[in-house]
């Protein structure tokens, strides 16, 4: 299979976003609402229709979810190693190293469900949305937890606010209690679905920057390190460790290797940190997807 040609429809969204905000009058205003009308309502919608299309196995998928956790606590633990490691250390500024870790764990969820679907079907959005389900929270409580000490705000106000968090988990909950989606509605929460995947695509694309990427190097290839290259090879061990079937395997390695949250700047913006260089990080992660998803899916896989 070719995967550069499989990634092209989604990444040429990502470059239509990115045209579309910086030569015409839908500005980076007019995509901001986009992005929050994405992400608190179209996303979270496609998450819940995800999980409750298909009744879960949880035993069956369990090696997958403990394959994600453990990939989700490996790079959480990598990134936030950085600033006690001899000789490295004295390069990193604390605060610049609290907004922008969350740049080596968190996923582009538009990316990643999109992806999934290209690669496995129905199939790999049930498996993705069960990664997402274990690893959201954690890397929400990863990426929260050192900004709000310095920035003394609520982490379980923040965490009790996240859609992702509250579509994935009343998804769950609904398909182990055996609800589904009433067959009249079906057709309008597919169409929002698919309306969550382009749009979120083109947001993404638009939230492109790169005018602070040569702020602070060392952290930046440090950061990206463990996101394209570390994180894709500790998923192939694992898929090989715990015997995934391919489907699982195909979608955790894939998983591993996607482009950070478009949505960590947001993030880190709102806390009052440099959201600018944390943008930057997110855009030449995005970058660099085209090379890690190859490698993960082509070469690992």
């Amino acid at each position: 299979m070719n995967y550069v040609q499989l990634l092209t429809p989604d990444f040429t969204l990502i470059l239509c976003g990115h045209l579309v905000c910086r030569f015409t009058g839908l500005n980076r205003t007019v995509w901001e609402q986009v992005d929050a009308l994405v992400y608190y309502f179209l996303l979270p919608v496609l998450l819940f229709q995800s999980i409750v299309r298909n009744p879960l196995h949880i035993g069956a998928a369990s090696n997958l979810m403990v394959s994600g956790l453990l990939l989700g606590i490996t790079g959480v633990a990598l990134v936030h190693a950085l600033p006690r490691l001899p000789g490295i250390r004295r390069y990193i500024d604390s605060r610049e190293h609290a907004a922008a870790a969350q740049v080596a764990f968190r996923f582009n969820s538009y990316i990643g469900l999109a992806l999934a679907e290209r690669i496995a079907g129905a199939q790999g959005v049930t498996l993705l949305a069960l990664l997402m389900s274990v690893c959201v929270p954690l890397f929400n409580i990863s990426a929260v937890w050192p900004m709000a000490r310095y920035a003394r705000r609520g982490v379980f106000g923040e965490l009790a606010r996240n859609p992702l968090i509250i579509g994935t988990v009343t998804g769950l909950a609904a398909n182990l209690l055996g609800l589904t989606i009433p067959v009249w509605m079906e057709p309008t929460v597919t169409r929002i679905g698919a309306a969550s995947l382009a749009l979120g695509l083109m947001a993404a694309g638009a939230s492109l920057q790169f005018q602070r990427l040569a702020h602070d190097k060392l952290l930046a290839i440090l950061i990206l390190s463990i996101r394209h290259l570390i994180l894709p090879l500790v998923a192939c061990g694992l898929a090989r460790f715990f015997q995934l079937a391919p489907a699982e395997a195909t979608v955790l390695l894939a998983f591993s290797a996607l482009p950070s949250s478009s949505s960590s700047y947001v993030l880190a913006a709102r806390m009052g940190y440099d959201g600018a260089y944390v943008a930057g990080l997110v855009t030449l992660s995005t970058v660099l997807a085209t090379i890690s998803l190859p490698f993960a899916l082509g070469v690992l896989r």
